[in-house]
């Protein structure tokens, strides 16, 4: 190591010392931290009043075994501390000097001393070694005691530290003299104070030593808190706010409820007094909104109104039976046996503001034995504090499913009776009997003589062993109420069983996270089944003398289709959540799914050829691609000719066979385009909806429109313009799609006509205020729901996506585009 008389004073002695003070403050904090952690965190259990909470005479042995324990560890750290010597500073700056200069400098020559060279030599790299010490600067000491303090001590106590300096009372550390000295008083503050309103109010705690004013408000229920510093005998608190005070052992707090207006005074050594005004809290107010009403399959529907102060946490609703105003004759004639108050919990909002809402009870009540017949119904609501409120007692008569099939009926009533009281039993078997004699052809359903014979059997079996319990009962009447679903329905009901289970199969599907495998599996099942139920529906004829009002939904077969695909898409992509909300529309669609059907369930006037424009649009669809493909085989070979510095006329052997096979193409490009021309025409000719009405007229002009395309189309390929070939087949799909969409609307106005009266006005309002099974909004009428489905306000969306495929075609068209660029318009095209 180099001599004091060797370093230069000026450039290494100050950084010889810094790095020096460093070295003695990093191992300073490795031998000093534990007894350093342990000292602050002492002073932060004085601070925060931990002596005071321990028992008369404690506090000198705890205070001198946590002295003990800190003078042990300065013990140990002492024996671990050493001071850095001069030597080991100038070492530590040397290692971050490059070529060592501090040890170079402290060599001497060892041969060569007499040759003047050599001399002249060492002299040279003294000297770079000096200036290379020159630049030396201090080296920074390791503080880093992770190692050392695995459990971050360290921080926890400078923590609680800083949490006593911010918040701890700074007389606590007086208190400590006082604890060996009953003459010791408190320093600074002697008392503080809070009120902590209730937390459902949403208000903000006060600290009563900051308030200045003479009179403030708080929330009925608040709860006020004193704490005294010092003895406790030197203050007293007074209130007439009529809550309880409940003081600690000590004395030294003291909290009590704030119940109604009064005054709080707190008298002695900085006392303050203020009016303290409540605020009561009003119980909850409940009533109902309008009467209650049968929505349909029967579901009970009851619309509300609630308010409250603060929020309404619970509500229920109470149906009792109003024994005086039920009819009792025929199986109702003997006395009801005795069953609870139904009791249903009433729907809050799940976001949003519970002070003050309107809600809907809705609730299926059709197998309860009080449906169909006269309740008194009564709401209550409750709030944070406890308080409850309750609306006036609704006389109502309990909505559930009809049935309107006369056997269905029949067996409903026999269920009903044998659920009013258990001595019905015989009677009802005698009612079933009679329901079988010279039953041949009448039930619609073929199983259902069998289930009657079942259900006798099962009564008079258990009536003759005295086992005719509440238990057999209920489980005939659960039979009898699936014969009466199978009497109306048909095998209806099988298969909407059967469609629901594979829907909660699919929903358990979407929770546990289902293979693909799995879940394309259940996709077909559910196809299958869905198209058994659409059949089956399809061949009910409509419930006689009922119509049901509110907002209706057409729906077709190709649009469920699209439906299912969308959930089976999100399920693969794994998007369970939106595949789990698509699946819940399916099913509330389902639920209000009606089949219209045309004189005797015939099919509508034009369908089959509504069908068969679809197909040619398809086809259409499909020649515009080949056809812009070969417009790309076109783009392709002239950008290959200028590459190659050929022209026109310059063509060899190989570009005339290539031309003559575009020929071909084209020629049969051309071909296909009049096929379609032709088919088209052809279907023209068939039976169309809304033959003579401004619909059809519009729809039979758009038609002829596509047929001019077409034409214009053809000739254009023949001639081997493939671009304006692909322009008029733009043209042509649109006029198709325009004359699809005034035969639908002509279809739908027809329907409407054929409904009459309030269905047809049912069915206007449901065209155009309904939304389609994707939730898109659709209208009445062209020109409303052109409006109502675009992005933007006064713009067709078909023509603007028309136009973005144009756009999408011509940039894939165009050579000096990227490679990758072209690749996924290409796809795009390709997709969509």
């Amino acid at each position: 190591m180099p001599r004091p008389a060797d370093i230069p004073p000026a450039p290494l002695r100050r950084a010889l010392a810094l790095t020096r003070a460093g070295m003695v403050a990093e191992r300073a904090a490795r031998a000093f931290w534990l007894p350093f952690s342990l000292a602050l965190l002492a002073g932060t259990a004085a601070a925060f009043g931990l002596p005071a909470q321990l028992p008369p005479g404690a506090w000198p042995w705890v205070a001198a075994g946590v002295a003990l324990v800190i003078l042990i560890t300065v013990v140990m750290g002492l024996r671990r501390f050493r001071l850095p010597s001069r030597a080991e500073a100038a070492q530590r700056l040397d290692r971050t000097l490059p070529g060592r200069p501090l040890a170079a400098l402290a060599d001497a020559q060892a041969i060569g001393a007499a040759d003047r060279a050599s001399v002249a030599l060492w002299a040279a790299h003294r000297s770079r070694m000096q200036a290379a010490a020159a630049r030396a600067r201090p080296v920074a000491p390791d503080l880093r005691l992770a190692p050392q303090d695995p459990y971050a001590l360290r921080l926890i106590a400078l923590t609680a530290a800083m949490v006593a300096l911010l918040f701890g009372a700074p007389q606590r550390m007086g208190e400590l003299a006082g604890l060996s000295s009953p003459a010791g008083a408190a320093i600074g503050p002697s008392w503080e104070g809070w009120i902590t309103p209730p937390a459902y109010t949403g208000r903000p705690g006060l600290y009563l030593n900051e308030i200045t004013r003479e009179s403030f408000e708080v929330p009925q229920g608040s709860r006020v808190i004193i704490r005294f510093y010092g003895p406790a005998e030197t203050h007293e608190v007074t209130q007439g706010l009529d809550g309880a005070p409940q003081t600690d052992e000590t004395g030294q707090s003291v909290q009590f409820a704030a119940l109604q207006s009064g005054p709080l005074r707190i008298t002695g050594p900085g006392g303050r007094s203020w009016d303290v005004a409540v605020l009561p809290d009003g119980a909850p107010q409940i009533a109902t909104t309008g009467p209650m009403r049968r929505a349909r399959g029967g579901v009970m529907e009851q619309p509300f109104r609630a308010t409250d102060d603060h929020g309404i946490t619970a509500g229920e609703a109470e149906i009792t039976l109003d024994l005086s105003a039920v009819e009792r004759r025929h199986g109702l004639s003997l006395p009801p046996e005795p069953r609870e108050v139904l009791r249903l919990d009433l729907p809050l909002p799940v976001a949003g503001n519970r002070a003050e809402f309107d809600e809907l009870l809705r609730e299926d009540l059709s197998q309860h034995p009080w449906a169909h017949l006269p309740v008194q119904v009564v709401l209550r609501a409750t709030d944070a504090a406890g308080q409850s409120g309750e609306s006036g007692q609704l006389a109502a008569t309990l909505p559930g499913r009809r049935f309107f099939e006369p056997a269905a009926l029949a067996v409903a009533e026999i269920r009903r009776d044998l659920l009013w009281n258990a001595d019905n039993a015989q009677r009802s078997a005698q009612l079933m009997r009679a329901m079988l004699h010279r039953s041949e052809g009448t039930f619609r359903a073929e199983a259902a003589p069998g289930i009657l014979n079942e259900a006798i059997r099962a009564i008079e079996v258990r009536l003759d062993t005295g086992d005719w319990s509440p238990a057999a009962r209920d489980e005939v009447a659960a039979k009898l109420w699936d014969l009466a679903l199978l009497i109306e329905e048909g095998e209806l009901a099988n298969a909407r069983e059967r469609l629901r289970r594979i829907q909660d199969q699919l929903d358990e599907a979407m929770r546990n996270g289902a293979t693909p495998e799995e879940i394309e599996e259940l996709m077909d099942e559910l196809r299958e089944a869905m198209r058994d139920y659409m059949r089956m529906l399809a061949e009910q004829p409509r419930e006689r003398g009922e119509q049901q009002a509110g907002e209706q939904m057409e729906i077709t077969g190709s649009q469920i289709q699209e439906l299912m695909e969308r959930i089976q898409e999100l399920m693969e992509e794994g998007r369970m959540d939106e595949a789990a909300e698509l699946m819940a529309r399916l099913n509330e669609l389902l639920e209000n799914l009606q089949i219209t059907q045309g004189e005797g369930g015939e099919q509508m006037p034009g369908s089959e050829a509504m069908e068969g424009l679809g197909d040619t649009l398809g086809d259409q669809q499909s020649l515009a691609d080949d056809t812009f493909r070969e417009l790309q085989e076109q783009f392709n070979r002239d950008f290959r000719n200028q590459q190659e510095g050929r022209g026109d006329g310059e063509r060899d052997g190989a570009d005339d066979q290539t031309g003559n096979q575009t020929d071909d193409r084209t020629d049969d490009l051309a071909e296909r385009q009049q096929a379609l021309r032709e088919r088209l025409r052809e279907q023209q000719l068939q039976t169309l909806p809304g033959e003579g009405t401004p619909e059809g007229d519009a729809a039979l002009d758009a038609i002829e429109e596509a047929q001019r395309a077409m034409d214009e189309a053809a000739e254009a390929l023949r001639g081997g313009d493939a671009r304006r070939a692909l322009e008029r087949q733009a043209e042509a799909m649109d006029s198709l799609r325009e004359g699809m969409r005034q035969f639908n609307d002509a279809m739908r106005q027809d329907r409407s006509e054929r409904a009459g009266g309030e269905d047809g006005q049912q069915e206007g309002q449901a065209g155009g205020q309904g939304r389609d099974p994707l939730g898109r909004q659709r209208g009445g009428d062209s020109a409303r729901g052109e409006e109502q489905g675009s992005v933007v306000p006064g713009e067709d969306p078909r023509a603007r996506a028309r136009d973005l495929m144009d756009e999408i075609r011509r940039r894939s068209a165009e050579r000096e585009r990227p490679e990758t660029e072209r690749d996924y318009l290409n796809r795009l095209i390709e997709r969509f």
